[in-house]
């Protein structure tokens, strides 16, 4: 049953002084969050996510000093993200994603080095990125900056982030080249990553678990028991320019890889085939060119993949994974051709005459073939076998002796009737 309402705005904490754990989570409660949430001051983990509430987040939430968690996702909440949540110094986890929040990121929030993850997706928020976020949270592990209207630039320090597993920053106004120093993602460029369970361990018969939206391979994905799983760049649908950044090849970790409808130009490099973890990887609609890298074969974890939309030319090679995927993986490159790679005559023009002439020879060579050796078998083996045994012999000439004789014998008597009846 699902719970409906307000919260209520009396002073709660005066009937829970102790309560840490509040979670009402997926319910259909509206309104707004009172002032009074602040005087829970022993809560450790906040979770409204999922209903209904307006307004804006109470400036007095920062009075709960010992919160951990604190998740307002999915809500139609507005107004921008107040100063004061930098006295939240032992926060770990921020979800804030999936509502009507404007303004920039206020320079306070570089005050809570201990957050693990910040999720401020789907909301209104402005500015550029600013550069503080790649040295003031060491230990971040997911930083979702997705659909909001961001500007500017990347920063270049966002290399500093060395435990970072997850990095979206798709649609928003992003402009220029992606930073070379993005090989410096130390923990995407482990093969095996670190794991990522819950973020705190006070309280361990009330564990919050994270999760995380991931959008790829064209699908909506929910991501929280196997979040460790999960090593991403998703930097489409901005306006990024400059060459396909070669130093990503180097992020053996990477699962998810999307640099989509921007304007990067260059070649696919050959060393693509490094990101051996790689399962989605689309570079659609840009202004890549050349030719498709063999190398791409070797990407055998590779389910889904999208270059469609860009300048590609020369055949497609259809080894390994890549006869796999369908037409529209590769759609919209007008100098790209499907057909397979073959070894060319000196006149390309007879390579199907010659070819189909091969395979007719070969297909008659096994046909005769088969009924010579049919033929054969059917008459030397039943020689063979009467031959080596005398009693089989005169019982199969006895048994064909009587079927003579009862097929004359029918013969005659058939006979004999018809004489008969013209009689």
């Amino acid at each position: 049953m699902l719970l409906q309402g307000h919260l209520p705005n009396s002073n709660i904490g005066e009937f829970l002084p102790h309560l840490f754990f509040l979670s009402l989570s997926g319910n259909r409660i509206t309104g707004t969050i009172s002032n009074s949430i602040g005087h829970l001051a022993s809560l450790e983990v906040i979770d409204f996510s999922n209903n209904n509430l307006i307004g804006t987040i109470p400036s007095t939430i920062n009075n709960c000093s010992s919160l951990i968690v604190l998740d307002l996702g999915n809500n139609n909440l507005s107004g921008m993200i107040p100063k004061s949540l930098d006295q939240l110094q032992l926060l770990k986890s921020l979800h804030l994603n999936h509502n009507k929040l404007s303004g920039e990121l206020p320079s306070s929030l570089r005050n809570l080095t201990g957050l693990d993850i910040v999720d401020l997706s789907h909301n209104n928020l402005s500015g550029q990125i600013p550069a503080w976020i790649g040295t003031a949270f060491p230990n971040l592990v997911i930083l979702n900056l997705r659909s909001n209207m961001f500007f500017g630039r990347l920063p270049s320090l966002l290399s500093n982030l060395s435990s970072l597993h997850v990095l979206d920053l798709a649609q928003n106004n992003l402009m220029g080249e992606i930073p070379v120093t993005l090989v410096e993602l130390k923990a995407m460029a482990q093969d095996h990553n670190m794991s990522i369970s819950s973020l705190y361990d006070n309280r361990s018969s009330y564990r919050y678990e994270e999760r995380l939206i991931v959008i790829t391979k064209g699908l909506i994905l929910e991501y929280n028991r196997t979040l460790s799983l999960v090593v991403s760049i998703d930097l489409s649908n901005n306006n990024l320019s400059g060459k396909f950044p070669e130093g990503i090849t180097k992020l053996f970790g990477l699962v998810f890889l999307n640099l989509s409808m921007n304007h990067i130009i260059g070649r696919i490099p050959e060393s693509i085939s490094k990101l051996r973890q790689l399962s989605s990887l689309d570079l659609s609609s840009n202004k890549l060119f050349g030719s498709i890298p063999s190398s791409m074969s070797l990407l055998s974890s590779l389910g889904y993949l999208n270059l469609s939309n860009n300048n590609f030319s020369d055949k497609i090679p259809f080894i390994g994974q890549m006869p796999t995927f369908t037409e529209f993986a590769f759609a919209g490159n007008p100098n790209l051709s499907r057909a397979p790679l073959i070894i060319k005559c000196q006149d390309e023009g007879t390579d199907k005459s010659v070819e189909d002439k091969i395979d007719s020879d070969f297909v008659d060579q096994w046909f005769y073939l088969s009924i010579g050796l049919g033929f054969a078998v059917g008459i030397l083996v039943p020689y063979f076998v009467l031959a080596m045994r005398r009693s089989w012999c005169d019982a199969y000439f006895d048994f064909v002796d009587k079927i003579v004789k009862w097929l004359l014998f029918r013969k005659r008597v058939t006979y004999a009737r018809n004489h008969a009846q013209r009689k």
